[in-house]
């Protein structure tokens, strides 16, 4: 009979192992939790050398429940815990956002004496990578070598991939040319890191050279012709990728294709990633790569394309409704975003990003009481409690209202010390609503948290320019030529011809520049006869585009602003594109005032749609209006 019960425990305590090991893999946490649940009640979990407890701890990690997946360990004694217990919960914590939490487990790991293996030290390079701590990084480098791991190949790679993330491409290097046998992750690796700090063209060179290529080492070498605007270069891969070596698109390299496209705006690309997903992809398109689709076309300014994927989708998660939001968000549809939401609530549950999203799109639109309505509701309503980037929305929202001691109010109650992009932001709205008293202080209190940083200085001497305070302006002027700053260029872009074409103020590298310039020319005689003046108060010394215009006459100071990146893009797309098509252009700063009411004029002028994409939102000029309706 006692053999008879031993045996039973036994077949049973396998059973359940399992069942465990069939949630992990299907990341089944809900019926984990009843299986572990039933273990408990039956008092199977403390019967001796069951190893359920371990079963238990690899299916809560392998469902990134940290909490319970460290209970669990807990629970188990030393003698029961082997390397892949701790490797397991270390992983668990660097993939569940708490890398520090997984890289102090290796610390306490070999204080207990467990031995590591080549897992562990994957698991350590990941946490170090998340982190971006190369420090950390380099002493696990240090153990892996006095450990003899040397010659592993998974721990060799992923430490290459931690000294990429941490952008020391140099050590990357290194050690890819120390290895005695590489395999293709080792190259593709490698080719990522070169990609990312040393330009498409080294990477191309090391792409030829690969011995063999996996669909990730093709993903990233097209990806990086994407965002560097080479379309033609892009689909010559595609071609080379699909039809000469066989491979296939599946959902992750399809998000990556997306994902490359949203960052540079190439919507052709972008759209042919879409229809080759629908005609390969014989059941319905993976949620992802939907959701992914959604943030191309929304960030691509194809607001319409991106609703429609929305809309077919036949399930989603709070991911892709807040891709949806926030694309609606950068719109300025503020009511829609409002309206979604509604519909939103009785599909799935929001989080802190969707939240982000519609404070976001009630700042763009100027729905103040709204905006309040659900920042101060947060925590209460919603359980959520706010986040940097929701004080963030909310001081940019009552700041361009005008509502500045509201703002310095929710300032100065944060229950986490504001950033400088919280400040920078009331900064912002002090020199919209010219209140330099308040602007002052929080100069004073950027330049304590951010001495290097030079653009607030900027800004204020702008304030006192425009407040007539001219010497104090001088003196910043002085004191930041004296440093040697260089502003950010202002650099605009636009797709014509499949091909990207990137301006800067006052550029005259374009192989057209000739025919840029006259059309300029013409451009600025009939945005003046329609009423158009230079704004040239907006420009003392401007974060838009290059150039001082201190100690310039008002006519040099009008032709530096004809000259703006923005402009001409546009004239390059008037020459450029036939009559009547719209012309989509993208900025990597703030469009400034004097190009916003001269792009309103020209799109009524030339009876074109102009949609520009800058730093913080779309701009759609249409009939001499702008979707902003000039609250931005």
């Amino acid at each position: 009979m006692i053999w008879q019960t031993e045996c039973t425990l036994s077949l049973l305590a396998r059973h359940y192992r399992t069942l465990f090991r069939t949630c992990a893999r299907c990341s089944s946490l809900d019926v984990g939790k009843k299986l572990h649940a039933s273990i408990v009640t039956t008092g199977l979990v403390t019967c001796q050398n069951t190893f359920l407890r371990n079963a238990i701890l690899h299916m809560y990690a392998a469902c990134g429940s940290v909490l319970y997946a460290r209970k669990v360990f807990d629970e188990i004694p030393l003698s029961y815990k082997d390397t892949v217990d701790w490797t397991t919960l270390m992983g668990c914590y660097a993939r569940g956002g708490f890398p520090l939490d997984g890289l102090n487990l290796f610390v306490h790991m070999r204080k207990s004496d467990v031995l590591i293996d080549e897992y562990t030290m994957v698991v350590v390079f990941l946490a170090s990578a998340k982190m971006g701590c190369e420090q950390f990084g380099v002493q696990g480098h240090g153990c892996m070598v006095k450990m003899g791991f040397s010659s592993s190949i998974k721990a060799c790679n992923a430490v290459m991939d931690m000294y990429v993330k941490c952008g020391l491409i140099d050590k990357t290097r290194r050690i890819f040319s120390e290895m005695g046998e590489k395999s293709v992750v080792s190259w593709t690796v490698f080719l990522g890191g070169v990609v990312k700090w040393e330009g498409f063209e080294n990477a191309r060179l090391l792409f030829d050279k690969m011995p063999e290529r996996n669909e990730v080492a093709w993903t990233v070498m097209i990806a990086a012709y994407i965002e560097n605007g080479l379309t033609k270069e892009a689909f010559g891969l595609l071609r080379e990728m699909l039809f000469e070596s066989g491979f296939e698109l599946n959902f992750v390299t399809l998000s990556s294709l997306l994902s490359a496209c949203a960052q540079s705006g190439n919507v052709l690309v972008g759209k042919w990633v879409h229809v080759y997903a629908l005609k390969m992809i014989e059941h319905e398109i993976d949620i992802v790569v939907a959701t992914t689709l959604i943030n191309m076309y929304a960030k691509c300014g194809s607001i319409d394309d991106a609703f429609r994927v929305f809309l077919v989708m036949p399930r989603r998660n709070v991911i892709t409704w807040n891709a949806m939001l926030s694309g609606l968000a950068m719109q300025g549809k503020g009511d829609m975003v409002l309206d979604l939401f509604g519909q939103m609530i009785r599909e799935v549950k929001p989080d802190d990003v969707t939240f982000t999203a519609i404070l976001s799109a009630c700042s763009h639109a100027g729905l103040v009481d709204q905006g309040r309505h659900f920042f101060y509701s947060l925590e209460l309503t919603y359980g959520i409690k706010p986040s940097i980037e929701h004080y963030s929305c909310v001081v940019d929202l009552l700041g361009r209202a005008g509502y500045l001691e509201e703002a310095e109010s929710i300032i100065r109650g944060m229950t986490i010390p504001p950033n400088e992009v919280v400040l920078g932001s009331l900064l912002g709205s002090c020199s919209v609503h010219k209140n330099l008293e308040l602007g002052e202080c929080l100069i004073k209190e950027l330049v304590q948290m951010y001495p290097d940083n030079t653009k607030y200085h900027v800004l204020l001497s702008n304030m006192y320019s425009l407040a007539g305070k001219n010497d104090k302006a001088n003196s910043i002027r002085v004191v930041l030529r004296s440093r040697g700053v260089r502003k950010v260029p202002g650099i605009s872009s636009i797709y014509v011809g499949g091909q990207i074409h990137c301006f800067s103020a006052g550029d005259r590298l374009h192989l057209q520049s000739q025919e840029i310039y006259m059309m300029l020319d013409e451009m600025i005689r009939k945005i003046r006869l329609a009423g158009y003046a230079p704004d040239t108060a907006c420009q003392k010394f401007s974060e838009s585009d290059d150039g001082d215009y201190y100690g310039f006459g008002q006519e040099e100071k009008e032709q530096a602003l004809f000259s703006h990146s923005e402009k001409l893009a546009v004239c390059f797309g008037l020459i450029s594109t036939q009559a009547g098509m719209p012309i989509y252009i993208f900025k990597n700063l703030r469009i400034c005032q004097d190009c916003h009411s001269a792009m309103k004029i020209v799109s009524k002028v030339y009876n074109r749609e102009i949609v520009i994409r800058d730093r913080n939102r779309f701009h759609r000029f249409k009939l001499g209006s702008c979707s902003c309706f000039d609250y931005w």
